[in-house]
């Protein structure tokens, strides 16, 4: 049967991250393009105790349904976390939403605040799995040009000028994905000051904010929001487990009514079990000291890629030197392709990485590339830019 499909499904690519995360299934290559968390990482004789205790205690609840907006005492517990550990909720003003992974919040955001046709601004470049949702939905991005200390401000205030009916500012402001820049204090509040002079929301994406490893912490944007204009996605997938999908979206109360219809017409709640087991690890774990033992893993893995790639012969390679998150965003030097190097060094070097190309707006192929220091073994990156530094010549 020859299936219809969709106009907003049939011009869509696959996620180029997904799609070199596939020959990470050989275990002949060292993978250093899906940003998992290193196994090291995991709190893994915290997370078997947790899940034996509700085994135990509460496997009829675990197994059972829950309300859309998330399990109650999560919820709960969540707002506490936000609120003393990044000043970034209101109790007055905010409300809060589980969902199944930060990139459903993406999708919630999407079916409430944009029809299609409409216009989303984003970093230039940014995370594709986002901004393949915007598009999914038939939105139009429109990219602006990121910088070592974020967004460009000006090209932002004149994206505003030109699009002045954009739905929403999508901002990943901690150790960007994929270029590991992080937007400065003063950005920050450009940027709010931007969104509230134009009446346009800001979309702020945090999954790495508890990742750093270098430099001294910066206020989320949210902690700016005076006016309910800032929606704030956080998720557990990077400093708990990736595989448990589940994330969190702190916004205006306003929103608590479409949001939750939207959850209702997606998934109807995040699974209990997923949830139960991060309530527990919140109340009866010592979060901020695992945050610590994970932020001394990357550091160290990352100063060991940044050592490494130290080592390649001057005029090569540029890349970045992130304070945190999980990535390395490099370019090549010359008119070579990184879609084409990437190309080669996966079926030649066994070694994967992400082309830049598969991050912006326009999609056009050109010389950045992505590396993650996390998910692979410390003799796996020095294997990894080795085989780099060949294929370079």
């Amino acid at each position: 049967m020859n299936f219809y499909i969709s106009n907003k499904m049939s011009g869509m690519r696959p996620s180029a991250i997904r799609e070199f995360f596939k020959y990470a299934a050989d275990p002949a290559v060292i993978s250093m393009s899906a940003g998992s968390p290193a196994p090291e990482a995991l709190p893994t004789r915290a997370i078997r105790e947790i899940m034996d205790g509700i085994m135990r205690e509460d496997l009829q609840k675990a197994l059972g349904y829950s309300i859309s907006e998330g399990y109650p005492p999560l919820r709960e517990s969540l707002k506490i976390h936000l609120r003393e550990r990044y000043a970034s909720f209101d109790e007055n003003r905010d409300e809060l939403i589980v969902t199944s992974g930060a990139q459903q919040c993406m999708d919630l955001i999407c079916r409430v605040l944009c029809d299609e046709g409409d216009v989303v601004i984003c970093e230039d470049p940014s995370f594709t799995g986002s901004v393949n949702c915007f598009r999914s939905y038939g939105i139009r991005v429109v990219g602006v040009p990121m910088e070592e200390d974020g967004i460009s401000v000006e090209q932002l205030e004149q994206a505003l000028k030109e699009h002045g009916s954009a739905r929403f500012i999508y901002l990943i402001p901690n150790f960007q994905n994929p270029t590991g820049y992080t937007m400065s204090l003063n950005k920050r509040r450009a940027c709010y000051d931007l969104a509230k002079k134009h009446g346009v929301p800001i979309l702020e994406d945090d999954p790495y904010g508890d990742l750093r490893f270098s430099g001294e912490p910066l206020p989320a944007i949210k902690t700016m929001d005076e006016d309910g204009i800032v929606l704030y996605a956080r998720t557990f997938s990077k400093v708990l487990s990736a595989g448990i999908r589940v994330g969190y979206l702190s916004f205006p109360k306003e929103l608590l009514g479409p949001l939750t219809v939207a959850k209702q017409c997606a998934d109807v709640h995040t699974g209990m079990l997923s949830q139960l087991l991060c309530h527990r690890f919140l109340t009866q774990c010592d979060l901020a000291e695992h945050i610590r033992e994970i932020g001394e893993i990357y550091g160290r893995k990352c100063a060991l890629m940044l050592g490494e790639l130290d080592k390649l012969p001057p005029g090569k390679i540029n890349y970045t030197q992130p304070e945190g998150g999980l990535f390395v965003w490099a370019a090549l030097h010359g008119s070579q392709s990184a879609d084409d190097f990437a190309t080669r060094l996966v079926k030649e070097k066994k070694v994967a990485v992400v082309p830049g190309s598969a991050f912006f707006a326009d999609m056009a192929p050109g010389p950045n590339f992505r590396m993650t220091f996390a998910a692979p073994a410390e003799e796996q990156i020095v294997k990894g830019i080795s085989a780099i530094a060949e294929l370079l010549g």
